[in-house]
């Protein structure tokens, strides 16, 4: 049996951080050197970090990201490497360097470029034309990027029809939930239609809003899985692959021969790149199974997700603590815990600012999950300061009477508060509106929507919900009081406020806006969910009327298909209505 060893690198990369990124990658280059693998593969532009937007337009952002790479060869003895890196060559690539032995060995660069959702590849890079084949140690290793593996008659058509045994995938794929099952089916359909091996090995870590969680993979011929790395952290996935199943599977599967050859060439030209032949040594003693990593349950991901973006954004960006306004309600206590598990609970801060609406309720499930949390609580009533606006404002508002102006008042006062204690002490103030209030308008500019990071931006307000039960039931207790998960959602700006006062119930108003907003259904089309024409069309309204604000809110951690911001931009000024 003739075995090729392959490692898989995933690493958490930091946009611009060209010298930290090269080190990581020597780091991994030497682990997997030292456990005899013949090829190590890392993530698609893994040397600038993914995404880095327009630095791509800065010429010299491109040439320092060229010369990591020309360091990177020096250290590719022994082994082979494949590393994403951005490639000026007369027009800017999204390419792959093949690295052996002590030099650039070959170039892949990217075909299909994604111009969707997150993706905006088309401004930034040229397609490539060549579907290079590279042998290494005798074994026949198909390179491609990212999308390029998820056409069914793209480069691994190409590369396979030249010989290809092992397809190596290098990714940066964003997070959104229960997305690691859709990729694992493509990945391995990719991998029986055209009887190789494919590893896929995906980044991991937070950027700005986009997640990536790992779940590096390689599927074998019959599109098994043989291998699969954790989801959000770093790893190295080492296997030994049995290449001569490859060739024992397509003598059984004659579908790929009759493929039309005109239209394999169509999509790019094939080339075979001898690196080394065979090893001339001793057989290397086999490594055990690799391991499978168990995928995480829906919420538990989402939890994950939200972890992992949090800290990477606090983290990469230079903080080390973060101010939360702990209201005694459930957004506030999720988003507490979640950046306690994220920095620790030494590095976050709560303050409760109440008024004369503030339930003792509330005033007290607020200290509680403090307590239960072990983060410090700085109590500043807001009573003299709201009082002391109604007298700035009393003859201008004479003969008015009281309304949402006033309300707002006390969320813009809070957020003035927090950002002020952010300034003096350089604490990282995190919002804790959720999707269904951002997506409503059912927060304040400049009031609960003032901060730098929005952790709960798209998580609706039901999903909330369950991340607070699946928080609870970690040992040894649980540190949301009954009480706060129990009680009616409110804002506490007025005498018995409820959320349901503004809005429609939670569970009517979410899977309204999964399917306006996420899924782009007409008004009629929600309708004939089943859904209240009335509250159809109030909702759709709400959601019609708040781009503005949307505009003017903090970025926050990607968990849904589309999210507020990079997947979903409309205008503000817009008179497009459906009814």
């Amino acid at each position: 049996m003739r075995r090729f060893r392959l490692a898989l690198a995933q690493m958490n990369a930091v946009v611009g951080d060209l010298d930290d990124n090269a080190r990581k990658i020597r780091e991994f280059i030497d682990e997997a050197r030292a456990q005899g693998a013949d090829l190590v593969a890392f993530p698609e532009l893994a040397v600038s970090g993914y995404p880095p937007e327009d630095l791509l337009f800065k010429p010299q952002f491109i040439r320092d990201n060229m010369k990591q790479v020309e360091r990177l060869a020096a250290h590719a003895r022994e082994i082979t490497v494949v590393v994403g890196f951005a490639m000026a060559d007369g027009d800017l690539y999204n390419a792959a360097a093949i690295l052996h032995e002590g030099a650039v060995a070959g170039v892949y660069h990217k075909m299909y470029l994604p111009n969707y959702g997150v993706f905006d590849e088309d401004r930034y890079f040229k397609a490539g034309t060549v579907c290079p084949v590279y042998v290494v140690n005798g074994v026949a290793v198909g390179v491609n990027i990212c999308e390029d593996i998820w056409y069914a008659v793209g480069p691994t058509a190409v590369q396979r029809d030249a010989g290809a045994q092992v397809i190596v995938n290098i990714n940066a794929s964003p997070y959104h939930r229960g997305k690691v099952h859709f990729r694992e089916r493509m990945v391995a359909t990719r991998a029986s239609d055209n009887g190789l091996f494919v590893a896929y090995v995906n980044m991991v870590g937070g950027q700005d809003e986009l997640v990536f969680d790992g779940a590096s993979m390689i599927m074998n011929e019959r599109g098994e899985l043989l291998a699969r790395a954790k989801q959000f952290e770093e790893e190295l996935v080492v296997a030994d692959l049995d290449v001569d199943a490859v060739f024992s599977a397509r003598l059984h599967d004659p579908r790929p021969r009759k493929e039309h050859p005109s239209i394999i060439r169509e999509i790019g030209q094939a080339q075979v790149v001898r690196l080394s032949e065979q090893r001339d040594t001793q057989p290397r003693p086999p490594l055990p199974p690799p391991s499978i990593a168990p995928l995480k349950g829906s919420v538990e991901e989402v939890y994950a997700a939200l972890v992992t973006g949090t800290r990477d954004y606090v983290h990469k960006n230079g903080f080390t603590k973060v101010l939360i306004g702990l209201s005694g309600g459930i957004d506030s206590s999720i988003t507490a815990a979640i950046a306690v598990n994220a920095l620790g609970a030494e590095n976050v801060v709560g303050v409760s600012m109440p008024s004369r609406y503030t339930s003792e309720a509330s005033i007290t499930d607020a200290a509680v999950l403090a307590e239960s949390l072990g983060v410090q609580l700085h109590t500043i009533p807001i009573e003299e300061t709201v009082s002391a606006y109604a007298e700035s404002l009393a003859e201008l508002f004479r003969g008015m009477a009281p309304d949402v102006a006033e309300e707002n008042i006390q969320a813009r006062i809070r957020g003035n508060l927090l950002m002020a204690i952010s300034n003096k002490f350089g604490w990282l103030v995190l919002t804790t509106g959720n999707k269904s209030e951002m997506a409503t308008g059912y927060c304040t500019l400049y009031g609960d929507m003032a901060g730098g990071f929005a952790v709960l931006k798209d998580v609706p307000k039901t999903l909330v919900y369950e991340l607070a039960e699946y928080r609870n039931a970690w040992p040894p207790a649980p540190v949301i009081s009954r009480s706060v998960l129990e009680k009616a959602p409110t804002a506490e700006l007025r005498p018995n406020q409820r959320d349901e006062d503004s809005l429609p119930p939670y569970r009517l108003l979410d899977p309204i806006l999964q399917a306006y907003v996420e899924e782009d259904r007409s008004f009629a089309d929600i309708v004939d969910m089943g859904l209240d024409p009335e509250v159809v069309k109030r909702a759709i309204s709400l959601v019609d009327h708040s781009e503005y604000k949307r505009r003017q809110a903090p970025p926050g951690v990607k968990i849904t298909p589309r999210a507020f911001g990079r997947d979903r931009r409309l205008p503000i000024v817009n008179r497009y209505h459906q009814f």
